[in-house]
């Protein structure tokens, strides 16, 4: 394992001498904002709200599907300070997606900012805005709707073809193919298939099949989704929101409000969290509709429950597995048949479906035939979307239960089942190929995986040994062990794309401009080191200035693991660019060759030392005195990657069960990552570490359930149980060396990975300890000891 305080980079590196150590990149740096925000200094978007601002609240559905037939206002807008009421007549009629996605967006245009159309419990009704808090709430209570009540679907197994329509308006469309059939109930649909899967599977001597059912899962960031609005000096629409991409949300309401982009700015301030659920416009056209009516600012702060009731979940999804294999546990065949619930509306319908798939199937690539397809359907839930793991963590629990499976029938240890199908450096899938995780037309080749070494260590850290994965403890309880592998991507290759300026400062400081959104997970400061260290300065000497679509240049966001990787890239860029703009202009002004100076130590030097000049010096002599001939020295660059180097983790779990009551507890997590080389080891492993608690939340805990009605019964912290650090053992986060030779610096991305692995893992130990394979996703007491009884009963199988 490598001592990131003082290591190098691995010899065989280009981009760097081997003997070289890094200076910032590599070391755990505190982050930037940490004290202010320890320190409670004004940071988030509703801190920052004006305090003559109106405020908002919305009315909402009652109801799972209904038509409005009449909205009567009058007894609201009869009470002293209601500034406004508005409805779906007073908005456009254009269909937009909320998805914050590129253009074209991958999702069908199939929302508009408010309907006569409602089709799940919390969608919005109405728009509400009056001078204080609770005049608005009041006034928002007064309003009386009359609905047209509709059956609902509520069962997505019962979604496609069924004779009720959810989408039946003529307006919505997609905008490239994606399978969109809303008369079928379909958001989206495909299918792939290398080889001959059918085949492969009937002349395999083993074959098993496994299907698990995912369940949706809440964010629960700390922060709820929190907007403002006003009016600039020009009459420029401005909206401050915790919004993970500032673009995407400022195309989408341009789009929605059919204005030029020119009049909308959107800035960012800090964010207490998103984890995806703010990768949408939820609150932002609400705000906006209002300053635009009135004039006057306005500002919405969504409740606890409204977050829950009406923002996104992640996709419920039905994950059938089918795999063929030799005696050996040489993998013949793959077959992974998905359906997945978008709920109400189709946002990340497409993306977060492939992702199951391609974030998966190329794991395995000594596979002969690989088949992937499905659905995705419409029901009248909440919307799902973007979560971290997006698809991925769906797809693998599917695939890693099954190989554990494989590996039961086998009587083969399923470490070495894995080891002998698995993807290896220098290595390629058709997978990356059909699926688009490359440059188009060909496959990706990777030149970073680590995933040997990942599972050595995880083997090594947790104990494992094959013969013993289950031992009793007490009379009622037992431990058992599990394990599981993933990998992820880092952006969207051919589609994510990432900006970076900086300027030398009087004082010879630097100003660092980037797009890219920091959610909380420390990526300013992460982009600070980068720069810093190719500049050869100290992080001191960096201002970041990041997510105002006015003042810092484009980036699509903060999603799909992208930020370090395409976001660092332009940053890393943008200073080597600046760095040989300093180095040209310090030899004219030395009346020498470029390569006749050095720049250490902020200090420019000729070879021959004849002549020296700190940067401090030079910075006022070019801004001060040399202006005229040298003009401000500054450098802007962008990247766009044509592939996305996957990161890798193996993780371990041993897990103590209670035979009694069928509670699972996890004793011991390890969780081992290839992220290539960590620009901040602590960050990263920070990363990791809130990643696997939120996947064991998902695999023990969380569940959004519903009423018959359509009413969400999880929709408060009382309701809707997430595991805190207490209710996990030890977790142990180890970072192996590695380095991807097309990351800044050799980093890949380290946001998503942790959260893969816990549903199949902890699947997998309950697989061992019970000898029953749990489908049924979250493992609460109740159906683990059903299984239990149904297994001391002889009803053996998936339950």
């Amino acid at each position: 394992m490598r001592d990131y305080h003082t290591s190098t980079p691995p010899a065989s590196t280009k981009e760097l001498d081997a003997t070289q150590k890094f200076n910032v990149v590599a070391h755990n740096i505190s982050k930037v904002d940490g004290e202010g925000l320890v320190l409670g200094r004004p940071a988030y978007t509703d801190d920052l709200a004006p305090q003559n601002a109106l405020y908002v609240k919305l009315v909402r559905s009652p109801h799972a599907f209904a038509r409005i037939l009449s909205i009567d206002a009058s007894e609201a807008l009869k009470m002293p300070g209601v500034a406004c009421v508005l409805t779906w007549k007073d908005c456009p009629r254009i269909p937009i997606t909320r998805a914050g996605q590129g253009n074209p967006e991958p999702s069908p245009h199939d929302r508009f900012i408010l309907d006569e159309y409602v089709r799940y419990v919390g969608d919005e009704v109405a728009v509400v805005a009056a001078e204080n808090e609770a005049t608005a709430e009041k006034a928002a209570s007064l309003i009386k709707v009359d609905y047209q009540v509709l059956e609902p679907i509520l069962d997505f197994e019962k979604a496609l073809d069924n004779p009720i329509i959810i989408h039946p308006e003529p307006e919505i469309h997609e905008m490239f193919p994606i399978g969109f059939e809303p008369k079928r109930n379909i958001a989206a649909a495909y299918h792939m298939e290398i080889g001959d899967v059918e085949k492969e599977l009937a002349t395999s001597p083993v074959t098993v099949e496994t299907t698990v059912h995912t369940q949706a899962q809440q964010h629960v960031a700390l922060e709820p989704h929190t907007a403002f609005s006003y009016l600039d000096i020009q009459g420029r629409l401005v909206i401050v929101t915790s919004t993970q991409n500032p673009w995407h949300t400022r195309r989408l309401l341009g789009l929605a409000f059919q204005m030029p982009l020119r009049q909308i700015r959107i800035v960012k301030p800090r964010i207490g969290g998103g984890f995806g659920g703010k990768q949408h416009i939820h609150i932002e056209p609400y705000v906006a509709m209002v300053t635009m009516k009135t004039g006057k600012p306005a500002r919405l702060a969504l409740t606890r429950r409204e977050v829950f009731e009406a923002t996104f979940t992640r996709h419920e999804m039905r994950v059938k597995v089918r795999l063929g294999a030799d005696p050996d546990g040489a993998l013949r065949a793959i077959d992974m048949q998905v359906l997945s619930n978008t709920g109400a509306y189709g946002e990340h319908a497409l993306t977060t479906f492939m992702v199951a798939g391609s974030k998966t199937l190329p794991l395995y690539n000594k596979v002969k035939a690989v088949r992937f397809g499905g659905h995705v359907v419409y029901t009248n839930k909440v919307s799902a979307g973007a979560y971290r793991g997006y698809g991925a963590i769906q797809g693998l629990t599917g695939l890693e239960s099954a190989m554990d499976e494989l590996a039961h029938k086998l009587g083969m240890d399923p470490v070495e089942l894995r080891r002998k199908n698995m993807l290896h450096e220098g290595e390629t899938s058709e997978v990356f190929r059909i699926m688009g995780e490359g440059t188009e037309g060909v496959a990706m080749i990777i030149e970073s995986c680590k995933l040997e070494e990942c599972i050595r260590r995880g083997k090594e850290l947790i104990g494992w040994d094959p013969t013993h994965l289950v031992q009793e403890v007490a009379p009622s309880k037992v431990r058992a062990k599990g394990m599981a592998i993933a990998m992820q991507g880092s952006g969207i290759p051919l589609v994510d794309m990432g900006s970076a300026r900086i300027e030398l400062q009087d004082g010879g400081f630097f100003k660092l401009h980037v797009g890219a959104t920091d959610l909380g997970t420390g990526s300013d400061t992460i982009l600070a080191q980068i720069a810093a260290e190719e500049l050869g300065v100290d992080m001191k000497d960096i201002v970041i200035h990041s997510s105002d679509t006015d003042h810092t240049p484009f980036d699509v966001g903060a999603y799909a693991s992208s930020t370090t990787y395409v976001s660092g890239s332009a940053v890393l860029r943008a200073a080597r660019s600046l760095k040989q703009k300093l180095i040209e202009a310090v030899s004219l002004k030395f009346g020498v060759r470029p390569q006749d100076l050095t720049f250490e130590d902020k200090v420019f030097r000729t070879i021959d030392g004849s002549k020296e000049l700190s940067l401090n010096d030079f910075s006022y002599d070019t801004l001060y005195h040399d202006g005229a001939k040298m003009k401000t020295i500054e450098a802007t660059e962008s990247f766009s990657g044509d592939k996305s180097p996957p990161p890798y983790l193996a993780a371990f779990v041993e897990i103590e069960l209670d035979k009694e009551t069928g509670k699972v507890d996890v004793v011991n997590y390890v969780a081992v990552a290839d992220v290539g080389t960590p620009i901040n080891p602590n960050l990263a492993k920070i990363q990791i570490e809130g990643g696997l608690l939120q996947g064991i939340g998902m695999a023990l805990y969380e569940d959004v359930r519903y009423s018959d009605k359509g009413h969400m019964l999880s929709h408060n912290m009382m309701t809707y149980a997430i595991p805190s650090r207490e209710d996990v053992g030890r977790i142990t986060v180890e970072l192996v060396d590695s380095y991807e030779p097309s990351g800044p610096f050799g980093a890949k991305s380290a946001g998503e990975i942790g959260i893969d692995t816990p549903p199949a893992a902890i699947a997998n130990a309950i697989r061992n300890a019970t000898g029953v394979r749990l489908t049924q996703y979250p493992f609460t007491p109740e159906r683990v000891l059903m299984a239990i009884r149904q297994a001391e009963k002889g009803q053996k199988g998936q339950t």
